[in-house]
């Protein structure tokens, strides 16, 4: 993963241009764990704060280059908020505290050391298709949701 300046992927060229004044969550669409994370938040995020950003889509794939990451291999998913991107455990706390109580209690995992979370969060990402899944295609919004979801 790349680290970079708030909102530098205004100043990629290779980055389509995507509504960024609110957090975007970028998820591996075909990913059953990861699909079932994008359907938690659209029920629990009743401010409707999170857009949805499928990897697949050309922005999704855009943004995983921009970060140094394999567009084909979606092992994290990220969170762009404020201008920042989040990776891994850091996006999901991140998230869950934007949810609000009692999501928000998913901080107490900041009590592990990092590198512990870390590990934890790559083994899960490693085994997700064996252990929850793969879908045959990408989560499309519900109707209702459109608005939710970015392309």
């Amino acid at each position: 993963m790349i680290e970079r300046e708030p909102y530098s992927w205004r100043q990629d060229p290779a980055v389509p241009r995507f509504p960024d004044d609110r957090p975007v969550i970028i998820f591996d669409g075909l990913c059953v764990l990861c699909s079932g994370w994008a359907r938690f938040i659209l029920r629990h995020d009743r401010a409707k704060r999170f857009r949805l950003l499928p990897a697949q889509s050309p922005t999704g794939r855009a943004l995983y280059i921009h970060y140094g990451l394999d567009p084909e291999d979606y092992e994290t998913n990220i969170l762009l908020a404020d201008g920042i991107a989040w990776f891994r455990s850091e996006s999901v706390i991140r998230t869950a505290l934007g949810l609000g109580f009692p999501w928000s209690l998913a901080a107490a995992l900041r009590l592990l050391p990092f590198a512990w979370r870390e590990r934890l969060y790559g083994l899960l990402a490693r085994n997700r298709f064996r252990l929850f899944g793969r879908r045959d295609a990408c989560m499309v919004p519900a109707p209702g949701q459109e608005d939710r979801f970015l392309t």
